[in-house]
C-alpha cells in the first residue's frame, strides 16, 4: 500500500502499490503514511464532535421532557 497525493486538489488516498506505481507523475505523487492519517484522523474527529453533540442535545430534551411530565403530575 502507497499513499499518494493529488497536487491540485490535496486529496490524499492509501492505494495499492501497482495503482500507485501507475498513477504517480503528472498529477499525483508519493507522500508519507503521516499525511494521510493526518487526514483521516481529522475526518474522524469531526465526526466524533458532532456525535458528542447529538447526544448531549438528546439527553437535554429528555430532561426537559421529564421535568414536564413531573409538573403535570404533581
Amino acid at each position: 500500500m502507497k499513499c499518494i497525493k493529488n497536487k491540485q486538489t490535496g486529496n490524499v488516498i492509501r492505494v495499492e502499490d501497482r495503482q500507485a506505481y501507475q498513477m504517480v507523475g503528472n498529477t499525483w505523487m508519493y507522500v508519507p503514511k503521516l499525511e494521510w492519517k493526518a487526514v483521516t484522523r481529522s475526518v474522524n474527529e469531526k465526526q466524533e464532535v458532532e456525535t458528542e453533540k447529538k447526544e448531549k442535545t438528546v439527553s437535554e430534551k429528555a430532561l426537559r421532557h421529564k421535568k414536564l411530565k413531573e409538573k403535570q403530575r404533581g
